[in-house]
């Protein structure tokens, strides 16, 4: 009798000691941010996503909005979170504190991500993301197809033709920001960094029109009307050339900046020719 329940313990403790090992291997998660979404969708295996965000289908918001659509969203409450059970919960360190916090105090594991405004950020984040999804392989291949997709991006630019970034109410980024280092890598020069303006502001439109950028980019305008953005239709930008160019590729620091890099050298001199 006291060697069937010797060899029923150690059974017991092999079943759960490998169920332990197949959860840290493969961690259950749920996002709350639209840019952990996007890390958790490019790394993880489809049974490890339990849920993402309800920005994750917004496609203003996010470059994976249609993949995003395949699996459940949640609104951000911790009672939602906590019924779902995860091993992880991925969020942005600005990403709903209060349900953060009460989600930490219930013992739940929260991984909170900086938003990446540089490279270096960007290729930290998919390495975090791959080591915490137990899939580091997966994470360095991505990496190195994103650094020499950025190599080839940047390579033969020989002129900087001068760019303004404007959105509504005037307002304008600088070279810290992640649409700063966007505009950088596709070969042009922000007119904020003239100005003075190295994360964001605003840029008045007077100051716009004097310091005569080759381009204005902005974004697509949301439907209906909208007071904010009726200084992009003001009659003294008409002589300006304007793109419509900052989509949901620009919008969180992960691989999908190389499309929005892309998008922008549709118009640049030195790449016009090679696309």
């Amino acid at each position: 009798m006291h060697l069937f329940r010797l060899i029923a313990f150690y059974s017991v403790l092999y079943f759960f000691g490998t169920i332990t090992l197949a959860t840290e291997n493969n961690p259950k998660v749920v996002s709350l941010n639209v840019c952990t979404d996007q890390f958790v969708m490019l790394l993880a295996d489809d049974s490890q996503i339990i849920s993402l965000s309800e920005i994750s289908t917004d496609i203003l918001s996010s470059a994976m909005a249609e993949e995003a659509s395949k699996y459940h969203q949640n609104n951000s409450g911790a009672e939602e979170v906590y019924l779902l059970q995860p091993d992880i919960v991925f969020a942005g360190i600005y990403t709903a504190k209060a349900t953060v916090n009460m989600l930490e105090s219930l013992g739940i594991r929260v991984e909170k991500f900086e938003p990446a405004n540089t490279i270096e950020q960007i290729i930290l984040n998919m390495q975090r993301t791959g080591k915490l999804l137990g899939h580091t392989d997966r994470a360095n291949t991505l990496v190195a197809n994103f650094e020499a997709r950025l190599t080839d991006l940047t390579t033969g630019i020989n002129t900087r033709p001068r760019a303004a970034l404007y959105y509504a109410n005037g307002y304008t980024t600088g070279e810290n920001t992640l649409a700063g280092q966007i505009l950088d890598l596709a070969g042009f020069s922000n007119i904020a960094s003239e100005i003075g303006i190295h994360w964001g502001g605003t840029l008045p439109l007077e100051l716009l029109i004097m310091s005569k950028p080759d381009v204005i980019i902005t974004g697509t305008t949301y439907p209906g009307s909208s007071r904010s953005e009726e200084i992009l239709k003001h009659p003294a930008l008409k002589p300006l050339r304007h793109v419509s160019s900052t989509d949901a590729n620009w919008v969180c620091g992960t691989p999908y900046i190389v499309k929005a890099i892309e998008d922008l050298q549709t118009i640049h001199p030195d790449k016009m020719s090679t696309k």
